[in-house]
């Protein structure tokens, strides 16, 4: 059985989060042998007597194989912490989440992620500006994260993908529980240039007490955020002070000072977040003038220290792969295997006869 099922199985357990689910694997060494333990052996990784029950109570009802199908069958991906393609920015907060839920998919590209998020009563002017805003981070290759609300969210998520840009929606419910519900038609555009996510497992309800916790996703996934229109309770300021907690930047947008959409807003200016006065206020305080540039530049890196090792060998002259593997000390098959995917990749090319060249010294050549 693949052991991202037994996180699956611990997630559904209420009172096993982040803490509680490294204690376990701490103790038992994998998430397999934690969900064998005996209540003894639980209680001795630190779990109460009630949530020992309750974790019982849930291995003893849940077939795992059987969700693992319903999952696939849903088209619902499952990553767990340790993945490597579980969001690196996600990774680096405190207590991030173990599993993740998603439906369509985060890439490498996503690290470049702003999110975009406030009131669900937006007034004319707030909807222009997280349309502008949305518009021009997708336009500069830059990921909107939301969290698929009415108002602000929607907006954000419609202009980014109207630009042709990238947009992750992070629900407080299951990725399988669009809510609101008139904003499916919407979800579906999303997990096709993007992804649904959610830490909440498949079926939650969207109750009103899950959306607080949500928000620390939405700037966990995020560079900076941004708060375009929020009232003096809204949880766009929830997501804004788990930002300044992570350590990340928050924008805010100024507004009618006698507005009720704008108290929150204007209130984080006060408390020193960045005033946002022209939507490219984000790229330069993020220094991200640049991104296609920075994508092109870990496109081409190399992925380990194998393809380090036989970029460094070749040069403006074609070398053999005997020659290769004897420059590098490397197996000619790993050396055969990296050259490969250096070709895909386009940082080598091959000339002819097991030959190879470093393409960045050929074009260099050629440019000559």
């Amino acid at each position: 059985m693949d052991d991202k099922r037994y996180w699956v199985g611990f997630n559904l357990v209420k009172g096993i989060g982040a803490v509680r689910l490294k204690a376990l694997l701490d103790h038992f060494g994998d998430a397999a042998s934690a969900w064998q333990g005996t209540p003894d052996e639980l209680r001795a990784a630190g779990l109460s007597q009630k949530l020992v029950e309750r974790f019982l109570q849930v291995r003893e009802d849940i077939d795992l194989d059987r969700l693992w199908e319903q999952f696939s069958a849903q088209g619902i991906r499952v990553l767990t912490r340790t993945d490597e393609a579980y969001p690196e920015r996600l990774r680096e907060i405190a207590q991030s989440p173990p599993v993740l839920y998603l439906r369509g998919e985060v890439t490498a590209d996503d690290m470049w992620a702003v999110a975009i998020v406030g009131t669900r009563r937006a007034t004319s002017y707030g909807r222009q500006v997280a349309e502008e805003l949305a518009t021009f981070l997708a336009q500069n290759g830059v990921t909107v994260v939301s969290g698929l609300a009415r108002g602000v969210d929607a907006i954000a998520h419609q202009a980014a993908l109207k630009a042709g840009g990238r947009t992750l929606a992070v629900l407080g419910s299951g990725v399988d529980r669009v809510y609101p519900p008139e904003h499916r038609t919407l979800a579906g555009k999303i997990i096709a240039n993007g992804a649904l996510i959610s830490d909440y497992p498949p079926g939650t309800p969207p109750e009103s007490s899950n959306f607080p916790p949500r928000n620390r996703i939405i700037s966990g996934l995020s560079m900076a955020t941004i708060v375009v229109e929020a009232g003096e309770t809204s949880g766009a300021l929830i997501t804004a002070e788990f930002a300044v907690e992570q350590g990340r930047e928050v924008f805010a947008v100024p507004g009618n000072i006698f507005a009720p959409q704008s108290k929150g807003a204007n209130r984080l200016i006060q408390q020193g977040a960045h005033p946002l006065l022209k939507v490219r206020d984000v790229l330069d305080v993020l220094d991200l003038t640049r991104v296609t540039e920075h994508r092109a530049a870990r496109t081409v890196l190399p992925a380990d220290a194998t393809e380090a090792q036989v970029l460094d060998a070749l040069g403006h002259e074609p070398l053999h792969v005997d020659e290769i593997r004897n420059q590098t000390g490397l197996p000619v098959e790993k050396v055969s295997a990296a050259l490969t995917m250096m070709e895909l990749k386009g940082m080598v090319r091959h000339v002819g006869g097991m030959n190879y060249v470093a393409v960045h010294e050929a074009q260099a050549e050629y440019d000559a």
